[in-house]
């Protein structure tokens, strides 16, 4: 009976042998419950999603059995790509404008785990034959339900690792053959792509606890030299938080008065260009004001991949480039992924 939280994975370096390997998709885990007519589509934290996905229903109605829990991905497909930002629009609480999404941009469920059939639980079975059950009643399923590829050749995956990212996946998520199912459990391994890139410093938000840094603001200048708010790192100790309030006091400005993203506060301003403080259905009522520092500090930070121009996830700081002058610090130095077609990503096995 839903919740069910979703097994969960943690990162390793390489991808290890001896294991099953599917792409790591990029969208929102949902496990969904079928009984019936009734469809439940719940979050990786519990909460229903089903409201947001009205077309998913229908469709899962449609291409699971009767009586069944799979757990897998909510993905938006745009231009053969996967396309995050559109997947979070979906999130609204404007019942006809749901509507209007789930017309506009409609959702597409990758499944690739089945925790139970008709009255049997599958949770203690292991992954392995998890897998043929799931493929087994994947069979004759179509658009926009699919069944996530899998291999257990480990050259394949790394095939896919190279390939995969070009159509959006961030990764290869590996899955020992005998492991039973366990919600909320780290036990699957995840190898994504790092890549570093050079970026300015142009402000802080202060962390929760006191006057020491939150997390960075990080800018990079695009093709018309405007500096662009591209994500923040704010994975730091304690102890470091306090000394870096300190490294960047002197470029404290009083106020946004003449910073690149002076007009942060406004919500128009928004429109044309990336700023921090950005209105987001996800922050709700969170404090995204932030302390502007003169635009004069580089450092070099870690990242898997782009969300058209920002870093999807949180980057990594790796060490300040006093070498490197702010005006260098642009798009033109990140690695472009080699496009690769989503559709050869989802094309049905061969039976």
């Amino acid at each position: 009976m839903p919740p069910v939280k979703p097994m969960l994975s943690k990162s390793v370096a390489r991808i290890p042998p001896g294991m099953q390997y599917e792409g790591k998709w990029d969208g929102f885990r949902a496990i969904v419950h079928r009984d019936g007519d009734e469809v439940v589509i719940g979050s990786r934290n519990g909460k229903p999603l089903t409201r947001y996905f009205p077309e998913l229903v229908t469709a899962l109605l449609r291409h699971l059995p009767e009586r069944c829990v799979v757990d897998g991905e909510i993905v938006i497909v745009h231009e053969n790509r996967l396309d995050f930002d559109r997947l979070t629009e979906r999130i609204h609480p404007a019942d006809s404008r749901v509507r209007l999404l789930a017309e506009k941009t409609p959702a597409s469920f990758v499944v690739f785990d089945l925790l139970a059939k008709g009255d049997a639980s599958l949770l203690d079975t292991p992954q392995a034959a998890r897998r043929e059950a799931l493929e087994a009643v994947m069979i004759g399923s179509g658009p926009p339900v699919y069944l996530a590829p899998a291999t257990t050749d480990i050259e394949v995956a790394r095939e896919w690792f190279e390939q995969y990212e070009g159509a959006g996946l961030d990764g290869i998520v590996a899955k020992p053959l005998d492991l039973p199912y366990r919600s909320d459990a780290r036990l699957m391994f995840k190898i994504k792509h790092e890549r570093t890139a050079d970026v300015v410093v142009a402000g802080y938000r202060p962390h929760k606890s006191g006057p020491v840094v939150g997390s960075l603001l990080l800018g990079l200048h695009d093709a018309h030299g405007a500096l662009q708010h591209v994500g923040v790192c704010a994975a730091f100790p304690m102890k470091r938080r306090a000394e870096l309030a300190e490294e960047l006091a002197p470029l404290r400005m009083d106020s946004a008065e003449g910073h690149p993203w002076a007009a942060w506060a406004e919500e128009s301003a928004h429109e044309g260009a990336r700023l921090p403080g950005a209105p987001s259905r996800w922050s709700g009522k969170k404090d995204l004001s932030w302390v502007a520092l003169r635009p004069e500090r580089v450092c070099e930070v870690a990242y898997d991949h782009m969300e058209g121009d920002r870093f999807r996830h949180t980057a990594q700081f790796r060490r300040w480039r006093p070498d490197r002058t702010p005006a260098s610090c642009t798009y033109e130095q990140l690695e472009e992924p080699v496009r690769y077609d989503l559709r050869q990503v989802l094309a049905p096995p061969d039976h």
